[in-house]
């Protein structure tokens, strides 16, 4: 009988690339454990079992567990602060316990290095971690600890850090935490050594380090400028100021705010102590030159192949066709007739908004508020989409997430922007008409003024934005080349593909 590996964090960046690594196999019986089973594609949910339900509750890991052999622990809270660490911790309090009462033989989970602190407060988190937790009962369940830098590849934090430094600071200051030696790993050598932990015997509790060749960011930048043909200069600064440098990396590339955070003490991390190393522990694995890594994540990129980005992940519900979105207290809908462009075309011609296409009027409001987004901590309007012709749900989309997405029908957009209150945007393509509607449930009398003050905004975008998507259909296109997009593009769709 073939053992069953329970896979979590599955729709995440490594998860998603993970699942797709494993489904095919013929010795195991794979698991997925999922907040919103929506977000699987179809082949995801054919090849393994599913289970749905919300990592932080005992009794939906314990029914997830039954039966399980070996669990791949994936789960993080997004954020950083002392709210985004207890709930790591309680997760993983109630994981390890949920293992315990199931039986469990093992845990493969991964984190970062160590900090090089011997603050007595940093001490406490450390040892606090979610893996540290989950490395707490060798006696009872043998759990495999990964330890990896920051990881590299296309649609990951420190890539799209790096390729977006490179395109848009010629100057680039780097402080002192730039100059530390820190260990990259690419994404496919993270995947080789999480698919082989499958298989390796260990002894209790282990720590295995993933020990690449040590590279300071000032030497990944380089890199970087030299493989993009590029002529930036990087200067380093005698001083370091991590809130600081976190702000600008978060201006100018289209990650958040905490994730620019979390990226900066990555590079602060370096490989401490005595614990395994991964050359010698899975000796089978060579690790890929970070110029290699680079190469290939640039090619992934330029031709729209990433299977996941490091915003995949979110603490944040979905509304479903039925959910939330019906208690909206307003709405602002807006009809525009098809005036003869084919219903799928009108479709497709919404599928692709958003991106490095923009939003097809009044670009610059639109670019405005991502400033403002971005400015008070929101994911801003350069955060961007996977790929520029599918989308899928769950799929980050500028400042919005795709909730719901029925083919030639509806796409449904999530707000994720700051906001007093909730929104949606939804997009119908009715027989003859497209309907579009914006829903909004306020928080507070803030919320009701920050309604009436877009209302303005509305009428001025909305309508010229419908007529827009309708007119971009209509226009004649070389077969198979989406209407009004640039020569050499497909037809965009759902992504039913495996990611």
């Amino acid at each position: 009988m073939r053992p069953t590996v329970l896979l979590t964090g599955v729709t995440g960046y490594i998860g998603r690339r993970l699942e797709k690594a494993l489904r095919g196999r013929k010795d195991i019986t794979l698991r997925l454990l999922v907040r919103d089973a929506r977000k699987l594609a179809d082949d995801t949910r054919q090849g393994a079992e599913i289970c749905q339900g919300d990592a932080m509750h005992l009794p939906v890991l314990q029914q997830a567990l039954a039966g399980v052999e070996t669990a791949i622990y994936l789960v993080r809270a997004r954020g950083t602060g002392q709210d985004s660490r207890r709930l790591d911790q309680t997760m993983a309090t109630n994981f390890l316990q949920a293992c315990l009462d199931q039986g469990v033989g093992n845990i493969i989970c991964i984190g970062a290095l160590d900090q090089p602190d011997d603050d007595a407060r940093c001490a406490a988190v450390a040892s606090s971690t979610p893996c540290r937790i989950l490395s707490g009962r060798p006696d009872r369940i043998r759990t495999l600890w990964l330890r990896a830098g920051t990881i590299i590849g296309s649609g990951s934090c420190g890539f799209e850090i790096l390729r977006n430094l490179v395109r848009n600071a010629p100057l680039v200051p780097v402080p002192r935490w730039g100059l530390l030696p820190t260990h990259p790993v690419g994404i496919d050598d993270v995947m080789a050594y999480l698919v082989a932990a499958l298989t390796h015997d260990h002894p209790g509790s282990t720590q295995v380090d993933i020990d690449t060749p040590p590279l300071t960011f000032m030497d990944m930048l380089r890199q970087t400028v030299a493989i993009m043909g590029r002529s930036n200069v990087p200067i380093p600064i005698p001083f370091s100021i991590p809130r600081l440098s976190s702000l600008g990396l978060a201006a100018v590339t289209p990650v958040s705010r905490p994730a620019t955070e979390a990226f900066i003490a990555e590079l602060q991390a370096a490989i401490q102590g005595q614990q395994a190393r991964a050359s010698t522990f899975f000796p089978e694995i060579s690790p890929a030159p970070f110029s290699h890594i680079l190469r290939q994540a640039l090619d992934e990129t330029e031709n729209d192949l990433v299977p996941s980005r490091w915003c995949d992940a979110s603490d944040r519900v979905l509304a479903d066709v039925g959910g939330q979105i019906g208690t909206a207290i307003w709405r602002d809908r807006r009809i525009h007739a098809l005036a003869g462009a084919r219903p799928r075309q009108v479709f497709a011609s919404l599928l692709v908004l958003g991106g490095t296409r923009g939003w097809l009027t009044c670009n610059l409001l639109w670019q405005v508020r991502g400033l403002i987004d971005k400015a008070i901590g929101g994911p801003g309007l350069n955060r961007g989409r996977r790929q520029a012709s599918r989308l899928r749900i769950g799929d980050a989309l500028d400042f919005w997430r795709v909730a719901d997405l029925v083919s030639d029908r509806r796409l449904l957009l999530q707000a994720e922007m700051k906001l007093p209150g909730k929104a949606w945007l939804e997009f119908e393509v009715r027989r003859e008409t497209l309907i579009q509607t914006a829903f909004f449930i306020p928080h507070g009398q803030l919320g009701r003024l920050y309604w009436y003050a877009m209302l303005p905004w509305h009428s001025l975008i909305f309508p010229r934005l419908c007529r827009r998507i309708v007119e971009r259909a209509r226009v004649v296109a070389p077969p198979g080349q989406m209407p009004g997009s640039l020569p050499g593009s497909s037809i965009p769709g759902t992504d039913d593909r495996p990611a």
